[in-house]
């Protein structure tokens, strides 16, 4: 099943229940919220898990980009994107966690074919980990898994969601695929071959700014889904690189930019973040949602000049990007432009840069401050930084 197929099942499954389909918001956030970028898919929802009518009634679903930089180190393992999909369903104060544990199930199990033998389970143990909120665990969820026969396992505060030390949270119940070889062996938390692929979570707590933990007058669900994730171990491959969702990076980078594995996986995932960006309406900048751009596009250029000066963004064909804005939902003819442009700014960055490092205090050892003032003041990052420092 290829990505657009799974999107479709996701979609007509929630549909077929009742769910009203909502077009998915932009990734930049309004003003006055305390984060960037959209981050997850209940994100745009936050309001209306709280309690405030949506008018579009109180079964929603859909299908969500998001972007996370807090992953940026983790980036080219098997899991972890920076721009993602999500899958959300979420219930406004109509049915409760067990029945759409009941119904991921089924969606696993009979739309997208996974054997009931290779799901794990986990919930709410009780305790949310902070002093005074000693809450016990979630049996009911417990029990809607353990009646479908799946195994279930009891975990403590990690299985606690919150999106923040304000606003609603709750007991969560994290749903396992078993993706080794042979019979699954151990549990989630023992072996790493069972990869996490939806969160169900009982919105039914707000957490207020003096820390204390009151009762919402409506519980509502909020599920979630990785799209690439779950691609990934519907077709069976290693990672979320190897799916079809970068099959147009895997044709290119190769043949393109010599280097390792690796390397090709953290230059598809950022140049695609990148474009993602640029046709939600980001530009470069210091700050703000334009740092995050300029970040992710400089990451790339570091790598790729560090094995050759001459290459350059302008032979990046034009067809990885617009698989991937298609995949997001998105159009847009400004980003080889933008990309270009920022490939120049950096460039003579570069020039300036070289001129500062022939500076006598950097010409010996470099510590954490002179690392910090080459980025901050320079725009220079520490991997680029020890590259110009080997040429000489």
């Amino acid at each position: 099943m290829d990505s657009e197929q799974t999107v479709r099942t996701f979609l007509d499954f929630f549909r077929d229940r009742g769910h009203h389909i909502l077009p998915g918001a932009g990734l930049v956030r309004p003003p006055g919220d305390p984060v960037l970028f959209t981050t997850s898919g209940m994100h745009p929802l936050t309001d209306y898990l709280t309690g405030r009518p949506h008018p579009a009634g109180r079964r929603l679903a859909d299908v969500q980009r998001c972007l996370r930089t807090t992953d940026l180190d983790e980036v080219g393992d098997p899991t972890h994107l920076t721009a993602f999909q999500m899958l959300g369903s979420w219930s406004l104060g109509d049915y409760d966690s067990t029945r759409s544990v009941t119904w991921a199930y089924e969606l696993l199990v009979d739309g997208y074919g996974i054997p009931p033998a290779r799901l794990h389970a986990t919930v709410f143990g009780g305790d949310t980990g902070r002093p005074g909120d000693a809450l016990g665990p979630d049996t009911a969820t417990e029990r809607a898994w353990g009646g479908l026969g799946v195994p279930v396992e009891r975990l403590g505060p990690d299985n606690w969601w919150t999106n923040g030390p304000t606003g609603p949270c709750g007991p969560d119940s994290e749903i396992f695929v078993w993706t080794g070889g042979g019979d699954p062996a151990g549990t989630p938390g023992t072996d790493p071959r069972w990869v996490e692929v939806w969160n169900h979570v009982s919105m039914c707590w707000q957490r207020r700014a003096d820390g204390s933990l009151h009762r919402l007058p409506r519980g509502s669900v909020d599920t979630g889904m990785g799209l690439e994730r779950l691609v990934t171990i519907l077709q069976g491959k290693p990672s979320v690189y190897d799916s079809d969702v970068f099959d147009a990076w895997r044709e290119v980078l190769p043949g393109l930019w010599e280097g390792d594995p690796a390397t090709h996986r953290v230059t598809a995932d950022h140049l695609r973040s990148a474009a993602v960006l640029v046709a939600d309406g980001v530009r470069p900048a210091a700050t703000g949602h334009g740092y995050v751009l300029r970040r992710l596009v400089r990451r790339v250029l570091a790598v790729l000049w560090r094995e050759d000066p001459d290459r350059t963004l302008a032979d990046l064909p034009p067809e990885p990007v617009e698989v991937s804005l298609r995949h997001f939902g998105l159009r847009s003819d400004r980003v080889r432009e933008v990309l270009l442009d920022e490939e120049r700014r950096f460039a003579a960055q570069l020039v300036r840069g070289r001129r500062v490092l022939s500076q006598g205090r950097f010409t010996g050892g470099l510590g954490e401050d002179d690392y910090a003032y080459l980025h901050d003041t320079h725009g220079l990052p520490r991997d680029l930084v020890d590259a110009l420092r080997a040429e000489r």
